[in-house]
This record gives C-alpha cells, structure tokens and sequence, in this order.
C-alpha cells in the first residue's frame, strides 16, 4: 500500500471510532456530521478491509482486527502530538494557563494547599480546577481532559504513565474523652463503633456494602487477615468529615496518618497508632501519554513532585 495516498485524517476518525464505538458521539467528539463520520467508516472498512465496528444488542463492538489496531493507532498518534508541540519552554510566571487536577479527598487536603502555595509564588496568574475522583473518567485523563489523577489506585489503564507521589501509613482520630483512650487495646479497638473514609471511584460515586470487606480497603482487609472485623458505624468519603466525627467521644477513624496529622493541633483529638499492623499505600500521579512531552505539563509534574518531597 502507498501510504501517500492515505488520507491519515483517518487514523484520528478511527481512534475516535474505537473509543467512543458510537458513530453520533464520535462525530460530535471531531466536530463534525454524522454522515460524514458514517462515510469515514466506511473507507476505514475499505482501508483495513474488515469491518472493523459490528452492531450487535450491546451496541457496537470492536472486530478482533480493530481490537488488534486500536492500541497502535494511539501510540502512532500520541507520537504525532509530541511531534507537534511547540519546543519552547513553558512560561510559568505569565502564564494564565487552567490545569484540571482529579485529586481525591485526601491528595486535596494533604497534598493540594502545598502546591497552591507554590503556584502563588512561581505561577501567580495559573488557575487550578480541583476535580474528584467521582467527577472524572480514565476517559477523561486519557484524552488529555484532565491534565492529572492524583489518587490511590487498584488499578489504571496500561498506556497511563504514572509516578508515585508517596507513601503513607496509618492511624487513629481519637477524642480526648473517649474511654477508648484509657486502653487502646485491639481488642478495645473492635468494640468500638468506627468511621470509615475512603476514596470513590473514578466516574461514579460508590455506595458501600459493610460485608464488602475487599472492597472496605486497607484497614478492614488488614482486620479480615486476623479474622477480625470492626463495627463501622458511618461512612464517608470525606476526611474533613471523619476528623469532626472523630471527636464524637464514641467514635474512632483510622484514616492515613498524613491526614491525622493535620488534626495534631486540634486539642480534642488524640492521634494514636493502630493496635495492629496496616500495610502502608503509595499515592500516585497519573496522566495521559498524550500530554508526556507537553512542556507546560512537564512543568506542573516536576513542581508536584518536588512539593510532595518537602510536605511532612
């Protein structure tokens, strides 16, 4: 085949195609008319000679040839973006430049005011759009939508690149009157009437079912290891929430100890190791392949990065 007389446009409408597998919504996605997108179909089916999308009672579904194409057809692109990128360095201190952030409850207390604080001094006209995790789809970071995930992750697509901002252990809010306090056994522990607090997950907002234990996360897991379980009493995806409830004299949160310890001068609470071991978790960054040799976006990761080095 003459490559020269292949309209590369192409590749953009099947990568399209293959993402959304919805010919309205891919046309949309380009900015362009249905039927135009419809006759773009068509000569990739002539092109590749398959017919690459099938209508079947789930919508359209992806040929093995097409299934086999889409990871190529987006690194060849991902390659085009950085071929096309301007070479000069990003202008940091005039830049007015919005940076969209997913950061989950914990990366934005813990994390986020550090790195606003750095912003205001090297970048004072940059805005950053804090989003949750519920707010956004690996879709969304993928396709360049949102500059970064910051999070704790099960698990992430392959083409992601990542980079782990640190790692962090746990512990215990605590009120000052809670008996609890008096001895804070593992068998005290799970008597007592607990606030669980966790990320959500990426797109949806996540109902919680107690007898879920593998999807409770670290602490419970770590309980279910010793046969143990607590009494969880309220649920929440907000640390900011679980530190007021914390102070119920009835009510203990085991959450990461970066996030207890922004309670140390709060002379209502106590912060206490838990009773039993944790394993400790890694919060990630994540962004899209697209946006790797984006210099502006090489900027703002190197500034993470660096700020999450100096936060204690």
């Amino acid at each position: 085949m003459n490559i020269a007389r292949v309209d590369l446009n192409l590749l953009v409408y099947l990568d399209v195609l293959l993402r959304e597998r919805n010919v309205t919504k891919a046309a949309a996605h380009l900015g362009i008319t249905q039927p135009a997108m419809s006759n773009g179909l068509r000569r990739l089916r002539e092109l590749f000679d398959d017919p690459l999308l099938i209508r079947t009672s789930e919508g359209m579904t992806a040929t093995e040839r097409a299934q086999d194409l889409q990871p190529i057809v987006r690194d060849v692109l991902a390659k085009i973006e950085q071929a096309l990128q301007p070479q000069k360095a990003f202008d940091a201190q005039h830049s007015d430049r919005v940076f969209r952030i997913m950061a989950s409850d914990y990366a934005e207390s813990t994390l986020i005011p550090a790195v606003l604080k750095r912003l205001r001094h090297e970048a004072p006209t940059v805005i950053l759009d804090v989003l949750t995790p519920s707010d956004v789809s690996f879709l969304d970071v993928e396709q360049g939508r949102v500059d970064m995930a910051i999070n704790r992750f099960d698990d992430m697509p392959q083409s992601f690149h990542q980079t782990t901002i640190w790692r962090d252990t746990f512990s215990c809010l605590i009120s000052v009157e809670n008996p609890i306090l008096a001895d804070f056994t593992l068998a005290n522990y799970l008597q007592a009437q607990h606030i669980w607090v966790s990320k959500t997950g990426m797109g949806v907002g996540v109902g919680i079912t107690p007898q879920d234990v593998q999807r409770l996360g670290w602490v419970d897991e770590a309980l279910a290891k010793l046969g143990k379980k607590r009494n969880i009493s309220v649920f929440t995806r907000h640390y900011q929430v679980a530190t007021l409830l914390a102070q119920e004299k009835d009510l203990v949160a085991t959450l990461p100890t970066r996030a207890a310890l922004l309670q140390q001068k709060n002379n209502q609470l106590v912060i206490k190791q838990p009773p039993f071991d944790i394993a400790p978790f890694e919060l990630k960054m994540a962004w899209s392949p697209l946006l790797q040799h984006n210099s502006a976006h090489q900027w703002l990761r190197r500034l993470i990065v660096e700020v999450a080095g100096r936060v204690k």
